[in-house]
């Protein structure tokens, strides 16, 4: 008998899907095979429809409704924390492309075109050039992965993402052994970005992110192209955005349309503006506070005025026991 013992990140069950909406989807499953992947991440089969409340309906593309049926769904959620509702996801976002102001995104953002997208590929790669988000995903599976999303500004929420793992888009591009670091790019287009145009637009365009290839490839590092089971809404980073959930939210780039593999640590865009206020590796930490407030808390959406939902802050953002090898032997004071 194998007896899986759960790592401390790992979710608690039945926290995700309604019990009465699970029974509803369960007869009218009946009689069907259902197969149960690894790792607890269910292979259901199912449609995504109703499995998550207050999820604004929306035309996918073709290649994301192609791929949801075979979606590996996640079975649980990060134990005594309920998933963040949708509408606080996506109206409470910063994505300055789209403007300084939490709403922005959401009042801008639906103005993107995001079909048809690629992303170029380039640097110390063997299979440089230009790909379309179908061919960067096939043929890995869509999978769901319920995380922890902590910003900078000490506020946070539970997201459910679809997506897939970095590390077999790396794989498939084959790095050369120079190779050792990814460098992101996000779309630069300012007649459908107003924030671009504003007196923020201080940010010296485009965004970059980076991370250490190690990073890169590890099994939490994913591609998301969908959250709450829909399509990534543009607010959120549509077609393609990065998920990094031990980091702080700024180092998960979005709207991708370049990776770099480059072997010097790469210049990153908030780096450049504020490097005393913010490293390259941004891994959250409670015990390095910012230099203008503390991380030691952190302030779980949604919340009130008079009930903000204030909690402690976690090592890693929670996923220590997965992530903290990677840092072994530096200073996290000083390497943040």
């Amino acid at each position: 008998m194998l007896i899986k013992t759960p790592r401390r990140s790992d979710c608690c069950e039945s926290q995700v899907t309604p019990e009465s909406l699970y029974l509803n989807r369960r007869q009218l499953l009946q009689g069907a095979a259902l197969s149960v992947a690894a790792a607890g991440f269910p292979s259901l089969g199912l449609a995504a429809e109703g499995r998550y409340e207050g999820v604004d309906a929306v035309d996918a593309p073709a290649w994301f409704d192609a791929r949801l049926g075979d979606t590996k769904w996640q079975a649980t959620v990060v134990e005594g924390e309920a998933i963040t509702p949708y509408r606080d996801a996506t109206h409470y976002n910063n994505f300055y492309e789209f403007g300084p102001d939490k709403g922005d995104p959401a009042a801008h953002a639906p103005k993107l075109v995001t079909e048809p997208w690629t992303v170029m590929v380039d640097g110390e790669v063997a299979k440089p050039g230009r790909y379309s988000v179908e061919d960067l995903l096939a043929p890995s599976r869509l999978e769901e992965r319920i995380y922890r999303l902590r910003c900078v500004e000490a506020w946070s929420m539970v997201i459910p993402w679809l997506g897939f793992p970095l590390a077999e888009l790396i794989r498939r591009l084959e790095p050369t052994s120079k190779a050792k670091f990814v460098r992101f790019e996000t779309l630069v287009r300012p007649e459908q970005m107003p924030g671009m145009r504003t007196g923020f637009s201080l940010i010296d365009w485009p965004y970059f992110e980076g991370l250490r290839m190690d990073e890169a490839m590890h099994p939490l590092t994913v591609m998301a192209v969908g959250m709450y089971g829909r399509v990534l809404p543009n607010q959120n980073g549509a077609p393609l955005r990065l998920v990094v959930p031990w980091k702080y939210g700024f180092k998960s780039i979005k709207s991708i349309v370049r990776i770099s593999f480059v072997e010097d640590q790469p210049a990153t865009t908030w780096q450049t503006m504020a490097p005393q206020e913010y490293g390259f590796y941004a891994n959250v930490n409670p015990d390095v506070s910012h230099p203008r407030w503390s991380q030691a808390k952190e302030r779980r959406l949604p919340g009130s005025l008079f009930s903000p939902n204030v909690r402690e802050t976690l090592l890693f953002n929670g996923y220590a026991d997965e992530v903290s090898n990677l840092y072994a032997g530096m200073d996290l004071s000083k390497e943040y």
